[in-house]
């Protein structure tokens, strides 16, 4: 089991530099009212990754630093998380710190690793409960009091919760595509009518990839034909000759007779003989452009028909482009995207129609589940009842019922709702259920909601019963009161102090309290001390024994340390924890 052995608190409010040893069962922190008991509950705070207020740090200092020594086991939670930070448990021990600078920068540290404050929180579920008037004030929202049932039933209520949730997520989705659908299908259909007009556009047109391309070349070569034929018969006679005019010099002729004056001596040079094939090659190739000219020349067409035509067909695709992209390639890319745009929205009725099944269908789910979850709490709040119920006889409060009432709200109508017990209630992500704590301090009392019906005793004596009922079933390693017994005193106060020793047998419990009653049951009790300044050093936090621990008693008791009453009254405190224990 983890235990928390110490803690080191240094320029944190009224806390100069101290240290807190805290016992692995039962240990009470007191102290005269603003001696600074509750920054050992701030400093715990710090260390499970509470919220860090800058105006914490004691003036005059750069930052307030809280250090705490965690005793681990291996395999425990906290050690395996710690451990997957890259943090390092030495000797079975594990070093959680928090820092807190005056400007309000926080950094945390497990293990020697730095980490992020959130996993200090996470780290907090397995190894802490604390619980102080705050925590009260959260037992009082009838969600809570719902959470609290439902960590008590465990399983009987996680299962169906889980599939519930899922269910539930899944209706919200389907819901909202069904809103969008009907409340948008006006404009749905209005973009479906555009489509098939483009659709149709593109359709009668027929275009072809990359034809606005090809069809723009064939423009220019028709456009210039006399000018292109021109050329190419001026440089066809340039190489090859005019029939017409035997007289005249060409290309072809000059170097065939330069290949042949070289022909006639080749043989008496090799860098000649290369010279002359060169020539040969300039040869066959002016005969193969000649030959390709006159090809050119022939087949140029000049027809104004084809340009025309041409220049209707491009006139069809600019028409295109200038609506659905800027080629034709992206013309024939809208056009796919929008034949399954189309596709989607001309399928609207039949997903409604699946939709609305699958809603129907998921109601249906929701609520056997539902009930599910009604049948799980209601067998789980009489058993919790009555174990609180019982708890509380030990806390001074013998005659004090408590009870659950578990309701469900009437939707309006059943679109809105799920079956529960025959009715349409309405429902949410955790269910139907209305869930209230009551209680009924004494018989013939009506059950009334803790809020309403508690004094703060009773309020802090149900509280810890109710802890204490968790501790059974679902219990973590240490527990952390902060004045949980204000409002008692007397004979309910001692019952509070037995009752926490008795949890200590199996937690580790830490106790802010005022009262001697509840101090006398721990196994150490810490004194926390001002000094004259008024600040806390490390002289200032000490562990209470023998004749200090009688002193401290008489203190709380009388407001005086020498009192012989009071004094008597101590020693007969700590017999009767001692006779308990």
């Amino acid at each position: 089991m983890s235990v928390l052995e110490e803690m080191r608190i240094r320029s944190l409010g009224v806390i100069d530099d101290a240290v807190v040893e805290l016992s692995p069962g039962f240990t009470a922190v007191t102290g005269e009212t603003g001696a600074g008991k509750t920054m050992v509950v701030t400093s715990l705070g710090l260390l499970l990754g509470g919220r860090a207020d800058p105006a914490l740090v004691r003036v005059g200092a750069k930052a307030a630093v809280v250090e705490g020594r965690i005793t681990v086991s291996p395999g425990d939670a906290a050690a395996l998380r710690a451990e997957e930070a890259g943090g390092e448990i030495e000797d079975g021990a594990l070093i959680v710190s928090r820092t807190v600078s005056a400007e309000g920068r926080s950094r945390a540290h497990l293990g020697g690793r730095s980490v992020p404050v959130g996993l200090l929180a996470e780290l907090a579920d397995e190894l802490v409960a604390v619980h102080g008037q705050t925590d009260q004030q959260g037992l009082l929202k009838p969600a809570r009091q719902r959470q609290a049932l439902d960590r008590y039933a465990g399983s009987g209520v996680e299962g169906p919760h889980t599939t519930y949730a899922a269910a539930y997520r899944r209706l919200r989705a389907v819901v909202t595509e069904l809103d969008e659908l009907t409340t948008r299908a006006r404009e749905r259909a209005q973009e479906a009518d555009l489509l098939r007009f483009g659709l149709d556009e593109v359709a009668a047109v027929e275009p072809l990839p990359g034809e606005d391309t090809e069809l723009a070349a064939e423009a220019e070569r028709l456009g210039h034909a006399e000018a292109l034929a021109s050329a190419a018969a001026l440089a066809h006679t340039a190489l090859a000759g005019n029939p017409e005019d035997p007289e005249g010099v060409d290309a072809t002729t000059v170097v065939a007779a330069a290949g042949r004056s070289l022909d006639a001596v080749r043989a008496h040079d090799l860098a000649l003989a290369a010279l002359a094939d060169r020539i040969g090659e300039i040869s066959i190739l002016l005969a193969d452009v000649a030959g390709e000219l006159a090809g050119y020349a022939d087949q140029l067409d000049a027809d104004p028909l084809r340009l025309a035509a041409v220049e209707e067909r491009r006139a069809a695709l600019t028409a295109l482009t200038r609506k659905y992209g800027e080629d034709i390639a992206a013309v024939l890319a809208w056009a796919e995207d929008g034949a399954s745009r189309l596709t989607e929205l001309e399928g609207d009725d039949d997903r409604i129609g699946e939709l609305t099944a699958e809603r129907d269908a998921l109601r249906g789910e929701l609520s056997a589940l539902g009930q599910q979850l009604t049948d799980a709490r209601t067998e789980a709040a009489d058993r919790f009842a009555a174990a609180v119920t019982e708890e509380l006889a030990s806390l001074a409060m013998p005659h004090a019922r408590v009870s659950f009432a578990i309701r469900q709200t009437e939707a309006p109508d059943e679109e809105s709702g799920i079956d529960i017990g025959g009715r349409s209630v309405l429902y949410g992500p955790s269910g139907a259920d209305e869930v209230e704590l009551l209680l009924a301090p004494h018989p013939g009392a009506q059950p009334r909601p803790i809020a309403k019906g508690a004094s703060g005793g009773e309020l802090s004596r149900v509280m810890l019963a109710v802890e204490v009922v968790f501790a059974g079933s679902d219990p973590v390693p240490t527990y952390l009161f902060d004045e949980v017994d204000a409002g008692v005193g007397g004979k309910a106060a001692v019952e509070v102090g037995r009752r926490l020793a008795k949890l200590a047998r199996s937690a580790q419990v830490v106790v802010v309290t005022h009262l001697p009653q509840v101090a006398a049951f721990a196994d150490r009790q810490l004194l926390v001390e001002k000094t004259v300044d008024g600040s806390v050093t490390r002289s200032g936090v000490t562990v209470l024994e023998g004749e200090d621990r009688v002193r401290e008693l008489s203190r709380m008791l009388a407001g005086q340390e020498d009192s012989e009453t009071a004094r008597a009254h101590a020693e007969e405190l700590l017999e009767t924890a001692r006779a308990d224990g």
